[in-house]
């Protein structure tokens, strides 16, 4: 059963890309098989939601739809006839074309959306939209449904923008003019919208689920909006995202980095070496009073350490020096001992003489450490 539930999630998934892509038969199909292995209200009620508008949001192709038997409701057209070599008929109701007929006669653009002249930008892009998801053409197929959209498009063009707002109320109703384009600088294409009206807003009026559409633009004196351009700046925020993630995945490693070069900035170079240093200066040799060890200190050395300070340096200098020994002699013992080891079990005269010439250097100068210490 589990695996059957899997395949109807897979199928939903395909009615919804074929949605996306404008085939409504695709999507009714795998969305009736999603409902065969296994019924969920998803597949419910997107079946519901196509079977209620009856056409697809299309992908550029127009397909019939059947006439209501109720003649006084519903009326029917061709569209695209002629230059296209006829198309379906496509039904519209009786709602829609007296819709469209009362735009047609609207005298002044405050009529047209349906607001008094007081009415601010919100009033208007509230009506504005309102009335374009109602009018556009792919939702309203009455006759003269195009030109109604771009009355309403027009007349928000004018009463969006301010100044024409301003130069269109001084004239009485007239529209203010404009350089190379009539009628507010509108300018429609089918299939096109207003940056207000989203894609998602179009497929939502058909079938009341997401939707990515083709490139669509529309100018109306005031903005151009394509959804080309839409998808870039979404492409563009989605970067934005990615880039603020990737910088919160590297923050431990830049913050280490920060630590180790703080740590290091804080700690300040010793004033004495074992070894002579020439990358900080420390070439010049000093011995200790008591144990006569050399240690290498830089040309300022002498001026900054005296008395106590100098005492407390050199106590450091022999300190490290005893240490470092030390742990050598017990390198050189460990040494000499594995050779023997390795001589007796292989037989080997080689690593015999070997181990007997090791001249134990550090575990001679700790002796004479030792023998110091205990002069002392």
């Amino acid at each position: 059963m589990e695996s059957n539930r899997d395949e109807a999630e897979k199928c939903i998934n395909i009615a919804t890309e074929a949605l996306q892509e404008g085939d409504k038969d695709r999507a009714v199909k795998f969305l009736r098989k999603a409902e065969k292995l296994f019924p969920t209200d998803k597949a419910k009620v997107l079946l519901e939601a196509l079977s209620k508008n009856g056409s697809s949001a299309g992908n550029g192709t127009a397909r019939h739809r059947k006439s209501s038997e109720n003649n006084n409701t519903n009326h029917k057209e061709r569209a695209g006839q002629g230059a296209a070599g006829g198309e379906p008929a496509k039904s519209y109701t009786k709602e829609q074309l007296e819709g469209v007929q009362r735009i047609k006669t609207c005298k002044d653009y405050y009529e047209v959306l349906g607001v008094n002249k007081d009415a601010n930008d919100d009033d208007l892009k509230k009506s504005y939209r309102k009335l374009a998801l109602k009018f556009h053409p792919d939702k309203n197929h009455a006759p003269g449904a195009t030109e109604a959209f771009k009355k309403i498009g027009n007349a928000y063009g004018i009463l969006s923008n301010p100044d024409k707002r301003r130069q269109y109320d001084a004239t009485g109703g007239e529209e203010p003019s404009s350089s190379g384009h009539g009628h507010g600088n509108f300018n429609f294409q089918h299939g096109s919208f207003e940056a207000d009206i989203t894609p998602e807003d179009l497929f939502n009026m058909f079938f009341g689920g997401s939707f990515t559409t083709s490139q669509h633009t529309f100018t109306n004196g005031r903005a151009r909006y394509s959804h080309q351009e839409h998808t870039h700046r979404q492409q563009t925020e989605e970067r934005g995202d990615g880039g603020f993630s990737m910088f919160i995945q590297l923050m431990p490693i830049v913050v280490l980095l920060l630590v180790s070069i703080l740590s290091q900035m804080m700690v300040s170079t010793p004033p004495y070496s074992l070894y002579s240093k020439q990358s900080t200066g420390q070439t010049i040799r000093r011995q200790t009073e008591n144990l006569q060890v050399d240690y290498f200190v830089n040309r300022d050395f002498k001026s900054e350490y005296k008395g106590a300070a100098l005492q407390k340096i050199e106590k450091s200098v022999e300190e490290d020096y005893v240490s470092n020994v030390r742990n050598n002699c017990w390198k050189e013992r460990q040494t000499k001992t594995d050779l023997l080891y390795a001589a007796k079990v292989y037989r080997d005269e080689r690593l015999r003489r070997k181990a007997e010439q090791m001249t134990m250097d550090n575990c001679q100068e700790l002796d004479r450490l030792n023998s110091l210490f205990r002069g002392g």
